[in-house]
């Protein structure tokens, strides 16, 4: 059984986004065990500093550095984009008996320290909400499970 680990920095607060969420999960509980890790923001000021911002990130990657294990990947965008065929290919070739782990940062995104020890994907160019990103993140690795088991599903 494959296992995939989801670390969030925030929580589905919206009821669309929960339902999305549940769509995915129920989808994949037979492909493979998937664990979503939600880990609270650091609290900011409401117009904050380059150095508080800083700070903030620093503090939320102590808090996913103790929630990773087997391969990590952060998602940023800065990373490597890969076609849904080649994220599939991606994924299935990096379990190597162990988890993968993949980390969606805060809305300030990931600690630069942090991120240099892991590998990078982007999805786009673009800056996406970390909430509805979670929902595309859970979309594509269903879309790589189903291109791996060849379901129509992928088109």
């Amino acid at each position: 059984m494959y296992k995939i680990n989801i670390v969030c920095v925030g929580d589905l607060k919206e009821d669309f986004y929960k339902k999305a969420e549940a769509d995915f999960l129920k989808r994949l509980k037979h492909m493979g065990m998937i664990n979503i890790i939600e880990l609270p923001p650091v609290k900011l000021s409401n117009n904050p500093s380059e150095s508080e911002v800083a700070t903030a990130l620093k503090k939320e990657a102590e808090q996913i550095s103790k929630n990773v294990s087997g391969k990590v990947f952060v998602l940023a965008k800065e990373g490597k984009s890969y076609t849904s065929e080649e994220f599939s290919s991606l994924l299935f070739s990096s379990f190597e008996n162990s988890a993968v782990t993949f980390v969606i940062g805060s809305s300030y995104g990931l600690d630069e320290n942090f991120k240099k020890g892991c590998n990078k994907i982007s999805f786009s160019k673009m800056t996406f909400p970390h909430h509805l990103f979670r929902i595309m993140l859970e979309e594509q690795i269903y879309r790589a499970f189903t291109i791996k088991n060849n379901i129509t599903y992928h088109k």
